[in-house]
């Protein structure tokens, strides 16, 4: 696939998420979706990142904000089944909540 119809799929899978949580009573606000080289730079200086390969450099990534009950939750345990959604969505995608050596709660990536 291209890299166009990676991105493609990435936010039709996106919009199925968003979806998913508004039926589930969870309302979503975006967060980050592109980030330049050089913003990637300044989040592993400040420790927000780990490396220079995110996925957010190609737009295959996007960070989301969770809301319960007017709330902002970032609680794992509140929002794992969203990132099991994400991940029967595709074998391709990938929920930060999950990651065992950094986790990244409202990171939601496709891997090419």
């Amino acid at each position: 696939m291209s890299i166009i119809q990676e991105q493609d799929a990435f936010l039709q899978d996106v919009a199925q998420l968003i979806l998913f949580c508004k039926s589930e009573g969870i309302a979503v606000t975006g967060g980050e979706l592109f980030r330049t080289p050089e913003q990637q730079q300044i989040y592993i200086k400040t420790g927000r990142s780990k490396t220079m390969n995110s996925k957010h450099l190609s737009r295959l990534a996007i960070d989301l904000n969770f809301f319960i009950d007017g709330e902002l939750c970032y609680d794992v345990e509140k929002l794992s089944k969203v990132g099991k959604f994400w991940e029967t969505l595709s074998p391709k995608n990938s929920a930060g909540m999950f990651w065992k050596s950094f986790k990244d709660l409202p990171h939601f990536e496709r891997r090419v």
